[in-house]
């Protein structure tokens, strides 16, 4: 009889596919090949602002919940480097001038709705932001770095330092995933929104792809 397969296993290989459509989605294709402007990593920080926003007042009301406090950590926390990134790159009045797309409203309220009431779907939204930023958001920092010409500033977004080994915490993660006392429909609940949090990510990229068209015929 074979053993059953780890939660973390069946949620990474249930949203593969999802997690490769929105990485190649064309507005983070371009950037990542060079094809993007400054003002479209800009455009893309913003949004993340707003995004991290949400999800991290949402970890400040989950700490009381047994189960989602397991995965909140101050090592994650992405707001301060957001804000520092912003005021680099857009100036000290930059929050007069970033706005949300129309999918990030609606990826915030999804946020906001499920960091009130249901930690599992918390736990789905924190997972896929910030396991992706120890995996590929890594990368994506040091290939701005280097198409833009930044050291810190300006990606400390994607600098992680106080987590020295990533792949380590995202081991713990994963066991800690593993260790919640979540029945097979909660867990495929957990599956089925960290989906959802994927399509926000794939719908944003296109928001930004059609407000930079946009601004181009303008």
């Amino acid at each position: 009889m074979h053993a059953p397969i780890p939660f973390s296993t069946a949620l990474r290989e249930r949203s593969s596919s999802a997690h490769s459509g929105s990485e190649g989605a064309g507005f983070m294709s371009d950037l990542m090949r060079g094809a993007g402007s400054r003002d479209d990593y800009i455009a893309l920080v913003a949004q993340h602002w707003f995004i991290y926003e949400a999800l991290e007042d949402a970890a400040s009301r989950m700490a009381a919940d047994p189960v989602a406090t397991t995965f909140i950590s101050d090592k994650l926390t992405r707001l301060p480097a957001l804000e520092a990134d912003l005021a680099f790159l857009i100036g000290p009045d930059w929050r007069e001038r970033i706005a949300p797309l129309p999918t990030t409203r609606r990826y915030v309220a999804r946020i906001r709705e499920v960091g009130a009431t249901w930690p599992g779907g918390f736990v789905a939204h924190h997972y896929t932001r910030y396991l992706g930023d120890l995996s590929g958001g890594l990368f994506i920092g040091k290939l701005m770095a280097r198409r833009f010409g930044f050291e810190t500033n300006g990606i400390g977004f994607y600098l992680f330092a106080e987590i020295g080994d990533p792949a380590a915490f995202k081991d713990h993660y994963r066991a800690q995933l593993d260790a919640a006392p979540w029945d097979e429909a909660e867990q495929q609940r957990v599956i089925d929104e960290v989906l959802v949090a994927y399509r926000f990510n794939t719908d944003l990229f296109t928001d930004l792809a059609a407000a930079k068209a946009a601004s181009v015929v303008a």
